[in-house]
């Protein structure tokens, strides 16, 4: 089975919204331009130490990630957004490459970035990565975020496409014996995307990726928007590098 597609032309972005509404995913033809991607992969390139899986340091301040972020084009496959309309919240890079050719088990997508923290109630546990505070929020705030994941290089199935479980955003935060149940009760869609491609999802979708049975490159910007700000004080990280 294969993922519904639309393109990133204004006539197919209703399509897009529904499928990302009832499916929690959606894959979107050319988002980004090739050639935009070519033009920046060195300064990307920049960020990976060799054999490392990724970053989440800096990526958000690359000339053409900061470009595709201000001019809207990561946002054109989103739905429209009540509160304070969609801005970014994080950005990750993805590296599977024969030196760092690895899985990801089946799983959902629990905490956000902040900029410190703060005793609020429904957020916990808190973690540090890369110097940067996370913690996991209520339901409702996963809910209202969606993650625009742009392949910068061609991927199919043999080199570790992304593979998620549609509808399964709808189901809350869910236990281990919660994954088991239904990674066995439905049907694993696999992403397969060209580069320029994205996939939006939702965060509390069921997804994961296989190592690479042609371990080529299979690098993904990965950007977390919200729509909405945190309560009781708490503070979305920056994305500043």
């Amino acid at each position: 089975m294969t993922c519904r597609t639309s393109s990133g032309s204004g006539d197919a972005v209703a399509l897009a919204e529904g499928n990302l509404e009832a499916d929690g995913f959606e894959l979107v033809r050319e988002l980004v331009p090739v050639r935009q991607i070519l033009g920046g992969l060195e300064d990307l390139e920049a960020l990976i130490s060799p054999g490392s899986a990724g970053t989440r340091r800096g990526v958000a301040g690359v000339p053409c990630v900061r470009r595709w972020l201000e001019s809207g084009t990561l946002l054109r496959g989103l739905p429209q957004a009540g509160g304070s309309g969609w801005f970014p919240v994080r950005a990750l890079l993805f590296d599977k490459s024969p030196t760092a050719n690895w899985g990801v088990p089946w799983h959902q997508d629990l905490a956000i970035a902040v900029a410190g923290t703060r005793e609020v109630p429904g957020f916990g546990p808190w973690s540090v990565k890369e110097g940067v505070v996370h913690v996991h929020p209520p339901v409702r705030v996963l809910e209202r975020m969606a993650t625009v994941r742009v392949s910068l290089d061609d991927c199919g199935p043999d080199n570790g496409a992304l593979r998620v479980l549609p509808g399964t955003h709808l189901l809350g935060k869910l236990s281990a014996t919660g994954i088991a149940r239904w990674k066995s009760e439905v049907a694993p869609v696999t992403c397969s995307a060209g580069r320029g491609d994205a996939v939006l999802m939702k965060p509390l979708l069921l997804h994961a990726s296989s190592p690479a049975v042609v371990p080529l490159r299979r690098r993904v910007l990965h950007v977390e928007f919200a729509c909405e700000p945190l309560p009781h004080g708490l503070i979305w990280a920056s994305l500043t590098p």
